[in-house]
């Protein structure tokens, strides 16, 4: 008996398992409200510098306040950063421009009284109120890049903990540090608070993805677990629709991230109903705690009679080959000592980190595409669902390989475009980096995917850690690069799109696994595509089905 028969004769998908994972989807939906917050909370407002004190008391409309205080720049539009030192009466006169000879002897200076912002889309925003601008327009990339810290932290930090204390009581602490986090975020005093807090939300975000991932695969069998997973990604997808929603109605960035910040005191709440993953307990040498769980889930799933014939010794016998297959010790450094397994690893940390990097660069500056920023978010969420499904029919029929080449290359290509179409030109600009974010979001499902099978079972976990983490670094680096726009403005999407483009043709150094066997030792990859490794491997088919929900799942941490 395997434990795959426990949970048939517990239950399988019964009243237990449907309400256990549907409580365990719903915090996903504000899991990509956090994640893609800043794009609402920090948005630029047009803004330019505040008129001279002396001119508080005129009778001068705002209009022609701003057009003898603030300079134009080279598109017609005030100047962000700079104002006259003394306001140009001249400029009132007739249609209101000046001569050259005029304009030769103004004298600029800084924003010396603050600036004033033009509030149209958000009533406040962490620009507005700290007045991220000018010469502290990189802290609002620096904010993103804190959090994404968090994330890569929280994987790091949780991630250790779960496999030590248990998927449930590290899912109720991932919860309490999300609702308490957040809320200290929205009544942040300080820009270097509001960070400090967000960090801890970038954690809470890396243990709610890993534990939530644990708790719904080891709990449901093998044959529903591809189904499950693609319903939870979908929910990650919705969420991101629902952001835009709470945002449209929502303008104040302190109760907007409030809003999304309090159903995690009700999640927290509710976590304390679910059941520990009995796997991990009988694996942790916790049988009788296990088999207690497991009598439990029968009787709410009304088989008790089912549930009293299960005891330590049925437990231990159905964990054998999960022991078995746990023996030995082996770290991160194995991902390298062997030829091919560096070449594979090397080429999967550039790909993992070339997907985030991009999709984070894309995802994370809305306001560039001058569209409403409400529209593009709900645009760039909903093309998610399309691009999934496209990416598993070309995995299914054409192969891992090419897919993952050929959605990274696409991205990449779209992505340098989009630099030579013309800022005016906002229809098809949008429509270039909607697809581009469409293949990153494809490439993503991929990536877990095709990782997953690429690893041998003995360390796959270690693999998966890993290329996990390089995809954070992608995500901490992505709104670093945005920044050099500052100097050359072209310079961020070359950079975007090249990364996509050379990490597609490190994929293609890749083995395909497309009706392979799945590697169960790091020999087994030495020997790939020689015939040498063991028929009795489980087979892709069988294995794939127990690995690819499981691997979607964890793309939320990413």
């Amino acid at each position: 008996m395997a434990f795959a028969d426990l949970l048939e004769q517990v239950g399988s998908t019964g009243r237990f398992q449907i309400l256990h994972v549907t409580l365990l989807c719903i915090p996903v939906l504000f899991m990509a409200s956090h994640n893609l917050l800043q794009n609402f909370v920090a948005m630029v407002p047009p803004h330019y510098c505040r008129a001279h004190s002396n001119l508080s008391q005129s009778s001068l409309s705002p209009a022609e306040i701003l057009m003898i205080t603030v300079p134009l720049n080279e598109a017609g539009k005030p100047q962000q950063c700079q104002r006259y030192v003394a306001p140009q009466w001249h400029l009132l006169d007739k249609n209101g421009t000046s001569s050259p000879e005029k304009d030769c002897e103004v004298v600029l200076q800084g924003c010396e009284d603050g600036w004033s912002y033009n509030m149209t889309e958000m009533s406040s925003t962490i620009i507005s109120e700290w007045h991220l601008v000018c010469d502290l327009r990189s802290l609002k990339q620096m904010g993103q890049t804190v959090y994404m810290g968090g994330v890569l932290v929280g994987a790091l930090v949780f991630g250790g903990l779960s496999d030590r204390y248990g998927r449930r009581i590290l899912l109720m602490i991932s919860n309490l540090l999300m609702a308490v986090s957040g809320t200290c975020v929205a009544f942040s005093p300080s820009f270097p608070l509001y960070c400090l807090f967000r960090f801890g939300c970038g954690m809470a975000l890396s243990g709610l993805g890993l534990n939530t991932f644990s708790l719904i695969v080891e709990w449901i069998p093998t044959r529903v677990r591809t189904f499950t997973g693609t319903a939870t990604g979908y929910c990650y997808t919705l969420g991101q629709l629902i952001l835009a929603a709470i945002a449209y109605f929502i303008t104040d960035w302190r109760w907007l991230t409030l809003a999304v910040s309090l159903p995690f005191y009700v999640f927290f709440l509710i976590s304390w109903w679910f059941h520990e993953s009995s796997r991990w307990l009988a694996i942790n040498n916790k049988q009788e705690q296990a088999v207690k769980t497991l009598k439990s889930v029968a009787r709410f799933n009304g088989r008790h009679e089912e549930g009293e014939k299960i005891d330590v010794k049925m437990l231990q016998e159905s964990m054998k080959k999960e022991m078995s297959c746990s023996q030995g010790t082996y770290s991160s450094l194995d991902l390298f000592r062997t030829p091919k397994m560096r070449i594979m690893t090397l080429c999967l940390s550039a790909t993992w980190l070339s997907t985030s990097f991009a999709y984070y660069g894309l995802a994370m500056d809305l306001q560039k595409f001058g569209v409403n920023i409400y529209l593009i978010q709900v645009i760039f969420g909903a093309v998610d669902i399309p691009a999934k499904v496209v990416i598993t029919v070309c995995m299914s029929f054409i192969g891992r390989r090419p897919s993952q080449s050929g959605a990274l290359i696409i991205a990449g290509i779209t992505i340098l475009i989009n630099i030579l179409v013309p800022y005016d030109k906002q229809t098809v600009r949008t429509c270039l980096a909607v697809l581009g974010k469409g293949c990153l979001a494809a490439s993503f499902n991929c990536c877990y995917l095709y990782s997953g099978e690429l690893y041998p079972t003995i360390i796959r976990q270690s693999g998966m850690g890993w290329v996990s983490m390089m995809a954070r670094v992608g995500a901490m680096v992505a709104p670093m690069v945005q920044l050099t726009g500052d100097y050359i403005p072209w310079l961020p999407g070359l950079i975007y799109g090249g990364a996509p483009i050379l990490s597609g043709v490190a994929a293609i150094f890749l083995p395909e696994t497309l009706g392979t066997q799945l590697p169960d030792t790091i020999q087994d990859v030495e020997d790939r595509g020689s015939g040498k490794i063991s028929k009795g491997q489980m087979s892709t088919k069988e294995a794939i089905i127990l690995q690819d929900t499981k691997l979607d799942l964890l793309k939320q941490a990413a």
